[in-house]
């Protein structure tokens, strides 16, 4: 049964559909738009990001011995499965510390479709992750047990119930809920899907996830930059600009208790609706040994196996009709790398009679006009942008950025009716707060040299612009045509997906009121004109590609 806010929202949504038919909310069908910058509105904005201390009983440890927490739920490659994810035991971090043993508890979900009757039972796996740092005077870390179950034989669109720990040391959690996804098809997709990156713990992050909460979403997608526990020393010392401050130290270091910080805020959340999580940048944390991105890769589950991607960076799965790609930006992404290749095979699995919407995501944007991270992603771009072009997907969404921007239909840097619209929603509220200048503002243009980040590649590729007014120039003097809204301000947005040709995508600003949109635009697919323009081109890009080799 419905509740109230669902009729609600439904009602809203109605409306609003009404409202782009009236001319009132716009549609890509009627741009490509003038570029508009929004400036941040000083009277209304919070202030700068403060992080949320440990000492708030939101990220305080409140469970005893072996009894789960930090639960969160996320999704398989279909709508018949999903993982449940908790940590069991307490982290330890100093400079004696003794691992958990992860066998000595069990995995184990009982789950059913009534509260009284959780008559079904899955098991899975366990493990421990380190942080360690071969360097005198940092301090060392272990995680509690992390666990992983994979529930399946599930059906779409439909609330289970389930309670997670071990039975057999009487560590069982709570009852809590889940809903499915809807079966791929034409015409069935998740009511409302929220979008964020940057999030970190601060309070303009707790604003985020409150204003969330507000639009009552099935899934969520956060776009890399989950907890910023890199920001911190292992001494638990923390900054704003981790290289303005610690600039002496000897490998970046990380603070992973903000990890269990950042999993207990967001329990009350994450254990009801699923979240799916790609890499940024400041889940690298490196360490002894070479190893990076432990945390990132040990806290969450990923449907690697089910997508045939076999790896936690990159990975792809179905909410309805909508078919999800998330990109590793900050691993090999060329044309002779693995991802690559699975990106092919998986784009060529896609039927877009069951799942007309294909949509990307990967954490460091290519269309972003502003001065922070500007041009950073042109490697990744230049390898992989035709491959999507040429199957047409529809919408891109990046974070990285700490702003929102949301462009025309765009390829290749220019104006483009049947390229993607690409979406930076890295407004979250993390603590390195907001991006506000712009590459185009008069005295802004970065150095070329200075746009390289080599966790994103070893190459450099951000050259001058080859086409359109800015030829021969680094930086466009005005807002570029590609760019049709930006505004640096924290907030999320809400994708709404109407059915296989229209969807409301809103943009909401935290210092607005619940509810209330900064940005509205349905975005409307055409597969009659695009789809084959795509393929013709993919066609004479694969030849020439081919003669190349």
């Amino acid at each position: 049964m419905k509740t109230w806010i669902d009729i609600a929202l439904v009602a809203v949504i109605l409306i609003l559909f009404e409202a782009a038919l009236s001319g009132s909310i716009p549609t890509t069908l009627d741009g490509p738009f003038e570029p508009v910058t929004s400036p941040l509105d000083q009277i209304k904005f919070r202030g700068l990001a403060v992080d949320v201390p440990e000492t708030d009983p939101r990220v305080q440890r409140q469970v005893n011995g072996f009894e789960p927490e930090q639960i969160s739920v996320s999704l398989s490659a279909s709508e018949d499965s999903v993982w449940i994810s908790w940590i069991t035991g307490d982290s330890q971090i100093g400079d004696d510390i003794k691992p958990l043993d992860p066998t000595s508890v069990g995995s184990i979900v009982h789950f059913g479709r009534k509260k009284t009757a959780l008559n079904r039972r899955a098991v899975g796996y366990s493990l421990v992750y380190n942080q360690l740092f071969p360097f005198e005077g940092f301090k060392n870390y272990t995680s509690g047990i992390v666990h992983h179950v994979r529930l399946t034989g599930l059906k779409p669109s439909r609330r289970y119930f389930y309670q997670c720990g071990d039975p057999s040391v009487a560590s069982m959690s709570d009852i809590h809920s889940f809903k499915t996804m809807p079966a791929s098809g034409p015409n069935n997709y998740p009511s409302r899907i929220a979008i964020v990156g940057d999030l970190g713990l601060t309070y303009n992050s707790t604003s985020t996830v409150a204003h969330m909460k507000s639009n009552n979403p099935d899934l969520l997608l956060l776009i890399g930059d989950v907890t910023y526990a890199d920001l911190y020393l292992t001494n638990g010392t923390g900054s704003d600009c981790y290289h303005c401050v610690f600039n002496n130290t000897p490998i970046h270091e990380s603070y992973q208790p903000r990890w269990d910080y950042w999993g207990r805020f967001m329990e009350p959340l994450l254990s009801e609706m699923p979240i799916m999580v790609v890499e940024g940048n400041h889940e690298i944390e490196p360490q002894g040994q070479g190893k990076k991105f432990e945390a990132y890769k040990s806290r969450f589950a990923f449907p690697s196996v089910e997508s045939s991607s076999n790896s936690e960076f990159y990975y792809s799965f179905n909410a309805g009709g909508i078919h999800f790609i998330m990109l590793g930006a900050y691993t090999n992404y060329k044309r002779s790398g693995e991802q690559y290749k699975w990106l092919e095979e998986d784009l060529a699995r896609v039927d877009r009679n069951l799942t007309p919407w294909l949509i990307a995501t990967w954490h460091a944007p290519w269309y972003s006009t502003y001065r922070s991270h500007y041009k950073e992603a042109e490697c990744m771009r230049l390898e992989m942008e035709e491959l999507l072009y040429s199957y047409g997907v529809d919408i891109v969404f990046n974070g990285h950025v700490h702003a929102y921007e949301r462009s025309n239909r765009v390829y290749n840097f220019t104006l483009d009716e049947c390229g993607p619209v690409h979406i930076t929603v890295g407004d979250g509220g993390n603590r390195e707060n907001l991006a506000i200048s712009h590459a185009d503002d008069p005295g802004n243009c970065p150095e070329p040299a200075s746009t390289h980040d080599s966790n994103l590649g070893d190459d450099f590729c951000a050259t001058n612009f080859t086409v359109g007014p800015a030829a021969g120039q680094f930086c466009w003097d005005r807002q570029p045509e590609y760019s049709a809204y930006r505004e640096g301000s924290f907030g999320h947005g809400i994708l709404e997906v109407i059915n296989q040709t229209y969807a409301l995508w809103t943009w909401h600003r935290n210092q607005d009121l619940y509810n209330s949109a900064g940005d509205a635009i349905y975005i409307v697919r055409e597969p009659e004109k695009c789809l084959s323009k795509s393929r013709s081109h993919e066609s004479r890009w694969t030849k020439g590609f081919a003669s190349s080799l």
